[in-house]
């Protein structure tokens, strides 16, 4: 298989304006600055686009608008997931119609299905498309774990299914995974955090929310991985270690929307239940923003 999506995809967020209703101007202003920085693929309604909150004719106006803005320079990947496999397969559907790259499928998420029922979940969302599905893993959320033998088996049934984004927080669930699927399968890091660890266990790269802001440091710290400069990588993997760790401090996508707030790239609406943060966060975010100068790195040797 080849890593037809890239090191670095964006989980990209939805921009609001001041009534909640999305920003497309923005949209184009930020989709343009993630291809500038770094971004391979972008990440259309996932958890960071505040998926809970967009209807579904929303979702697929957004990705069309991105489709057209973005004109073939980078490739996306529509968040399709839901807790119910009817609309999951509806999603990946009007996904494929749409002619994105690749669809998104997490866990479903409340109803904590056993893995025999993610067997079946995943297996029918796969039957229905052609497009490449990436599986999605994230515990904290979901409230139920797929275990490494259940991503090989789906592997192995299902060719379709081409990559797996790993939010478990857990290196030895990323090793055994890797362990058990074929070489060339595409596993990210769905953690910055642990971006770089990961890649040390075999990862491909990073489905990563950081990448908004700092998305040629990350690109350069995965490139100089892989090209044996590990001192390098270390060096800007620690440099962005306590921005990492600011962007998660409130939950997602609340504090990179306030960063890209700063950075004038799109405003910090949320739509409830998610609030903005307050005057103290803030300033952290701002402090940690500032600390942060990777220009001494950018293009070494």
């Amino acid at each position: 298989m080849q890593n037809q999506f890239g090191q670095v995809i964006t989980a990209m967020v939805t921009p609001f304006k001041n009534d909640l209703s999305i920003d497309f101007e923005a949209t184009e202003k930020l989709v343009n600055y993630l291809i500038e920085t770094g971004t391979e693929a972008i990440c259309v309604a996932g958890t960071t686009g505040e998926s809970p909150t967009l209807s579904y004719e929303e979702e697929r106006e957004l990705c069309k608008f991105v489709q057209k803005t973005v004109k073939g320079k980078t490739k996306i990947i529509l968040g399709t997931g839901s807790n119910s496999t009817a609309t999951a397969i509806e999603s990946t559907k009007e996904a494929e119609k749409i002619g994105v790259d690749g669809a998104l499928s997490v866990v479903p998420y409340y109803n904590k299905p056993s893995q025999e029922g993610m067997l079946e979940h995943f297996g029918q969302i796969a039957k229905c498309t052609g497009l490449p599905i990436i599986l999605y893993n994230i515990p904290g959320r979901t409230g139920v774990n797929m275990e490494p033998q259940t991503v090989a088996e789906l592997v192995a049934k299902h060719k379709n299914i081409v990559g797996y984004k790993d939010a478990t927080g857990n290196l030895e669930n990323t090793s055994q995974v890797i362990q058990l699927v074929p070489k060339g399968f595409l596993v990210y890091s769905g953690d910055d955090s642990l971006t770089l660890p990961m890649l040390s266990v075999g990862a491909v790269g990073v489905i990563s929310v950081a990448s908004h802001i700092v998305g040629k440091e990350i690109k350069d710290m995965i490139n100089y991985f892989f090209t044996g400069k590990i001192d390098l990588a270390k060096e800007i993997h620690n440099k962005l270690s306590p921005l990492f760790k600011e962007l998660f401090k409130a939950p997602n996508p609340t504090c990179i929307k306030a960063a890209l707030e700063v950075k004038g790239l799109c405003k910090s609406n949320l739509r409830l239940p998610l609030v903005k943060l307050n005057e103290k966060q803030l300033n952290e975010l701002k402090e940690i923003m500032n600390q942060i100068n990777l220009k001494e790195y950018i293009n070494a040797k």
